[in-house]
């Protein structure tokens, strides 16, 4: 199992900040730019959790404070995308901002990351809180629902992006009983997997988007 698991979270961290080089190489244009920021951020974000999560399988050392660390710059770096994927929507598909929508979606990521900062969260002892899980997450899902809604309604408007919103819905799907309830039965771990799936598929949406 940690053999897998660990394989598989390397090459995902390596396909993410590579293919962010990459897309970043190719850009453009502001979208491009944006899609390539967006899957560094996601990358290397990931990476402060992903990183201690492999080396304490294989390194005979106390990792609580890092993986504890490393969860809450994952929670930062998470929002920070999704803000990203709703200004790429609005230059994908040429959409006039609306800025009720864009001050409800910035006040609302400021406020998750405010929230993830408070210590009754725990990052420190790598302890799960559920209270603060749902806390915390309540101005993070919000916000998620709105972005996956606007790029349903847009779904006919570019082929490369029609299935983005059901990555969307799917990742929030398998992340939010995982920082909920983990800490209550820790098998709901495993629902990062197909979490991490998704945020694959829209690194390569991103990838073949870069190239048109």
């Amino acid at each position: 199992m940690k053999y897998g698991e660990s394989l598989f979270d390397i090459c995902y961290l390596l396909f993410a900040i590579i293919s962010g080089c990459i897309i970043l190489k190719r850009s453009k244009d502001t979208t491009g730019k944006i899609m390539g920021v967006a899957a560094l951020i996601l990358g290397c974000g990931d990476a402060f959790h992903l990183v201690p999560r492999v080396l304490n399988y294989f390194v005979g050392r106390d990792f609580t404070v890092a993986l504890g660390v490393g969860k809450l710059v994952t929670s930062i770096t998470m929002t920070v995308f999704y803000v990203l994927v709703y200004y790429l929507w609005m230059r994908v598909y040429k959409c006039q901002e609306n800025k009720r929508l864009t001050m409800a979606i910035w006040g609302l990521s400021v406020v998750r990351i405010i929230l993830c900062l408070f210590p009754q969260n725990g990052w420190f002892q790598n302890e799960s809180s559920m209270t603060w899980g749902i806390i915390r997450n309540i101005p993070f899902v919000i916000p998620g629902g709105f972005i996956c809604y606007i790029y349903y309604i847009k779904r006919a408007g570019d082929k490369i992006f029609r299935p983005m919103w059901i990555y969307i819905l799917l990742s929030f799907l398998f992340y939010i009983p995982v920082a909920v309830f983990a800490g209550l039965v820790p098998m709901l771990g495993m629902l990062m997997l197909p979490k991490t799936i998704c945020y694959i598929l829209m690194i390569v949406a991103f990838l073949r988007k870069s190239k048109t």
